[in-house]
């Protein structure tokens, strides 16, 4: 999203090379990655890192912030939740049937049209892109492992983990309502644990599931 904060670490910098190399193996045409995890766990990072590293090899990612996605608007999310209650909160606050959509443009080569949310504004803009000169779609947000990806990484840090990430990303006030919100949004994302084929832990120190 235009405006998000990325806070790069060196842990980090060392995961997304592992992850980098756990792509090149990859014996998939134009695969998609998923990039999961809970609020401020480092998920945009993580996926910067892995389209840049994966640029420098001549693979081309373009990434997909599934934050774009909600159905209901920054401005009207918040009374939106508050009326419909915390079990509102869930990986059906996106509009999968669009993200969807936008895979099968990147499969399929075609141009297509992207939500684009831009964090100063809070308007959701239209971003054109020609998905013909893609190699690899990193679908990066909170339930992005609902997804049917190649490869699933799940970086395996709670809300009480990422609290100093999220003040100094400053994007939400952190009152008792966003704790809530945190709460909520930490039991439906564990839920996706299971299916990943990477971990990523709170060292960022990358466990490979497949290979137990």
């Amino acid at each position: 999203m235009h405006g998000d904060v990325l806070l790069i670490t060196d842990k980090q910098r060392e995961a997304a090379k592992k992850i980098i190399d756990r792509i090149a193996k990859l014996k998939k045409y134009k695969p998609v990655i998923a990039v999961g995890g809970e609020s401020g766990s480092g998920k945009s990072e993580i996926a910067h890192l892995i389209a840049i590293g994966l640029k420098s090899k001549n693979m081309y990612a373009k990434i997909l912030h599934t934050d774009n996605y909600y159905k209901v608007s920054p401005q009207e999310r918040t009374e939106w939740r508050m009326r419909n209650g915390v079990e509102s909160i869930n990986y059906t606050e996106y509009n999968w049937e669009q993200i969807k959509n936008n895979i099968k443009d990147f499969k399929e080569n075609r141009l297509s049209s992207l939500p684009f949310l831009d964090l100063l504004t809070d308007q959701c803009d239209k971003l054109i892109t020609d998905f013909s000169k893609v190699k690899i779609l990193i679908l990066e947000g909170l339930y992005s492992l609902y997804s049917d990806a190649d490869l699933k990484i799940f970086i395996d840090l709670t809300y009480h983990n990422t609290k100093k990430a999220q003040l100094l990303r400053g994007k939400e006030t952190l009152n008792e309502l966003r704790l809530n919100v945190l709460k909520r949004e930490h039991e439906v994302v564990q839920s996706f644990k299971p299916s990943a084929d990477l971990i990523i832990d709170k060292d960022y120190k990358v466990i490979d599931c497949n290979s137990k």
